[in-house]
């Protein structure tokens, strides 16, 4: 699941109408969310504050193997729709499987003028966290410096570590700062970063102080966006193409294939000791989008799904990359094939020493399908004290109000197996306030050792 903070950031890019999802290191999201999803290790606990809607206070501890904690803090310059963690809508707490949002331009906050003065403040988020009892420390300062140009800055503090951060994304780069600081090894490093998108185009800058890296990601979408306002054949008086007189000698339309969009992307990275690399992708994503916009979730406080119509396609994502230096090629193939099951399937080879892989995972929802009555769950409509007249429509949305709907999803199943042997098992779930987050990774050819590892990981969190 995700820690604290990376949905307190996910709400912030919502707030402030930021897509993340359009950047070159996101391009295989998809696939990356079935395929290679973070485990638990051992047993931890996480606790979360909101005393307001502008600050909070986040604290972990791990009890197995090894007992160590931290300490977090995380300030917004604007509100925060952050819901507590019995009533956050469980699949934004979850990476998950989806076709992300169609490429669309920032909008900025509404300027505002006082005395022929702009007086409004650009948005901004600080996050700190101090590990114990090591004394490490990791900070991130991200601000948006106009409609379509956000910067960053990312700093680690540790005397004792000898491990290098990677270039990441901003939402990344809270993730790896917490690896680092939790692998007890040394290095103090300052990340820079800024991004510029405009919808079709995406690019970001990236500096590394440590090792003097440079690094510039491009990306480009390409394709007709869907136009939800244009109207579809047979509705509001046109016709389909059963209706429509035919020719003599015309034939059937044969429709087939998938219709959607291309995004095209590349990264170059260059340091200081004259080592470099470089690598290029390319996404096709299916149109119409299965999930509405990130900044249009579901207003919502419960994990309830809203009924969507079936699409007229499977939401499929396919993506290719490729490393000429390092000769590394990825293919991967992602679909959601029913409501609560996504299948996806990927081959990494590579043409130097003829090396591969092929990896599969899966993810399957759980939903509770049945209102629940006094003793017993129900699916008929209820009835008054007498039992024979139905309660008024009134009464009924009340009494469906106080039960959980028919459609509500309460956990979800992951599980991946490569050709290395290994096969990993992960449930995540709500039991009652708490999130709850259960992993088992096995090696089947190890017969002595048949189970690498087990992790607990349990989350609470407060609005209030």
């Amino acid at each position: 699941m995700h820690p604290f903070a990376n949905y307190v950031l996910q709400s912030y890019y919502k707030a402030t109408g930021w897509n993340e999802d359009n950047l070159y290191s996101n391009l295989t999201r998809s696939s990356t969310a079935l395929l290679d999803f973070t485990l638990p290790r051992g047993l931890k606990f996480n606790i979360s504050k909101s005393p307001n809607s502008l600050f909070r206070t986040t604290y972990s501890m791990n009890a197995l193997p090894s007992l160590k904690g931290s300490v977090g803090y995380i300030f917004t310059s604007c509100d925060l729709d952050v819901k507590g963690s019995n009533s956050v809508r469980f699949k934004d707490m979850i990476e998950r499987f989806k076709v992300y949002d169609a490429p669309r331009r920032p909008e900025g906050k509404e300027e505002v003028w006082q005395g022929g003065e702009r007086v409004d403040t650009r948005d901004y988020l600080l996050y700190g966290q101090i590990y114990v009892p090591t004394s490490l420390f990791n900070a991130v300062y991200s601000v948006r410096l106009s409609p379509t140009l956000q910067a960053s800055i990312a700093a680690i503090s540790n005397p004792i570590a000898n491990q290098r951060p990677s270039l990441a994304s901003s939402q990344s780069r809270i993730q790896a700062a917490q690896q680092l600081a939790e692998s007890e090894v040394q290095g103090d490093n300052l990340m820079l970063s800024l991004q510029h998108d405009t919808g079709r185009w995406c690019s970001e800058y990236t500096y590394s102080a440590d090792d003097g890296m440079f690094g510039a990601r491009v990306l480009a979408n390409f394709g007709r966006r869907l136009n939800l306002n244009e109207p579809t054949a047979g509705v509001g008086g046109g016709l389909t193409p059963t209706e429509r007189v035919k020719r003599v000698d015309e034939e059937d339309a044969m429709e087939g294939g998938l219709k959607g969009r291309f995004s095209v992307g590349a990264e170059v990275y260059y340091n200081a000791k004259k080592i470099g690399g470089v690598s290029t992708g390319i996404r096709f994503t299916t149109l119409p989008d299965a999930t509405p916009p990130s900044f249009q979730a579901p207003s919502s406080s419960s994990s309830a799904e809203p009924h969507s119509p079936i699409p007229s396609q499977p939401p499929t994502t396919l993506t290719a990359t490729y490393n000429p230096i390092m000769g590394h090629i990825s293919t991967a193939y992602a679909a959601r094939v029913s409501q609560d099951l996504s299948l996806c399937s990927r081959f990494d080879f590579n043409i130097y020493s003829y090396d591969s892989e092929w990896t599969m995972g899966a993810e399957w929802w759980m939903r509770r399908t049945s209102f629940k009555g006094k003793g017993k769950e129900t699916d008929v409509v209820p009835k008054t004290a007498q039992g024979s007249i139905p309660v008024t429509l009134a009464d009924h949305q009340t009494s469906a109000a106080t039960s959980p709907p028919k459609n509500e999803v309460n956990g979800v199943v992951k599980a991946r197996m490569s050709t290395n042997t290994d096969v990993s098992i992960m449930w995540e779930g709500r039991l009652r306030n708490t999130l709850v987050s259960l992993g088992v990774v096995s090696d089947f050819a190890n017969r002595s050792r048949p189970i690498r590892s087990i992790g607990l990981e349990i989350a609470y969190f407060s609005s209030e």
